[in-house]
């Protein structure tokens, strides 16, 4: 039960206000994402609204992870496309996550070329040089907060690859692909899988939360769009 209930915390929180729905889409069909500039197609029918926040607990909430809740919603009443009114990024000092608010449309025979320029696309950049290489390059970083005194050493499964310390960055080649687990440990450990593909760049989030000696510490595997920004605006030591 306790697990359950820790599983749901860190998901985002799912809001919907459902008019009107059709039979629901299978899982495999697409659901297409409308910028908040664009303006839907003069027949789309409206089915409702659907609205991914943040539980204040929520971790596994990046741009693509929200995108795709949305998305599941819209099948569920039988839409194509959402288009979104609102999109908050992420930001160092509120919400971690990002926090969409989209209506839900239903259009028939939905023209994709019309709208190639409104379009909300989310793809991984495979990067050729790194994928001949044979590895993939880890972004880790930590802004100052709780814990500045606080260092951890950053594991890979058995190897540390990294000692992170406040107001940090490093880059980190890592030529071990497939499943794995990066974790650290202070006076509790923290643990998060990471499945490494070969080309890819991944971002970790690093930070410390109160404990009740030391601290604890707190990793976060990040969409690249937000990670570039919040790495490259860590000044070094």
């Amino acid at each position: 039960m306790s697990l359950a209930l820790l599983s749901g915390a860190c998901s985002p929180k799912v809001a919907t206000r459902i008019s009107s729905n059709y039979q629901a889409l299978d899982y495999r069909e697409e659901v297409h994402v409308l910028n908040v500039q664009a303006i839907p197609p003069e027949a789309a029918e409206v089915l409702g609204t659907v609205k991914i926040g943040d539980t204040g607990f929520s971790t596994d909430c990046g741009f693509e992870t929200v995108l795709e809740k949305a998305k599941d919603e819209a099948r569920k009443v039988g839409g194509n496309v959402i288009k979104l009114t609102k999109h908050i990024p992420p930001s160092i000092w509120g919400s971690s996550c990002h926090r969409i608010t989209a209506v839900i449309l239903k259009v028939d025979n939905f023209d994709v070329s019309a709208y190639s320029d409104e379009l909300v696309e989310v793809a991984e950049v495979i990067d050729s040089t790194l994928f001949d290489e044979g590895c993939a390059l880890l972004h880790v970083y930590r802004h100052s907060g709780q814990g500045a005194l606080i260092s951890y050493d950053l594991h890979l499964g058995d190897t540390v690859i990294c000692r992170v310390s406040n107001k940090w960055k490093q880059t980190i080649k890592i030529k071990k692909d497939g499943l794995n687990t990066l974790w650290a440990r202070t006076e509790s450990k923290a643990e998060i899988p990471i499945n490494i593909e070969f080309g890819k760049e991944y971002y970790i989030r690093c930070r410390v939360t109160m404990g009740a000696f030391v601290g604890r510490p707190r990793l976060e595997l990040v969409d690249n769009r937000t990670g570039k920004i919040e790495y490259e605006s860590i000044q070094k030591k």
